[in-house]
């Protein structure tokens, strides 16, 4: 019975082992990608107000921009996009 019983315990520690380890995953994950966006901000804040215009965004939409990295602020396509595919 007891033997039963270790086995068992034994799984459950495995299986919070795993949880932690997951979780500590996700976290370290997270810290990366909030460095990642604070690198970002900081270098569009050291950009002059020209330089911004010429990557098509202003000094008000840096923390989305920072924030959203895969989106289009204005929802415009990029040229590579809108070109047709040659067959």
């Amino acid at each position: 019975m007891s033997i039963t019983y270790g086995a068992t315990g034994l799984g459950r520690t495995a299986t919070r082992a795993r949880h932690v380890s997951s979780f500590l995953r996700r976290y370290w994950r997270a810290v990366q990608q909030w460095r990642s966006r604070e690198r970002l901000r900081a270098d569009l804040c050291n950009l002059s107000d020209r330089e911004l215009l010429d990557i098509g965004t202003t000094r008000g939409e840096i923390d989305y921009v920072a924030s959203n990295q895969g989106s289009d602020p204005r929802g415009v396509r990029s040229a590579e996009q809108s070109l047709p595919r040659a067959l």
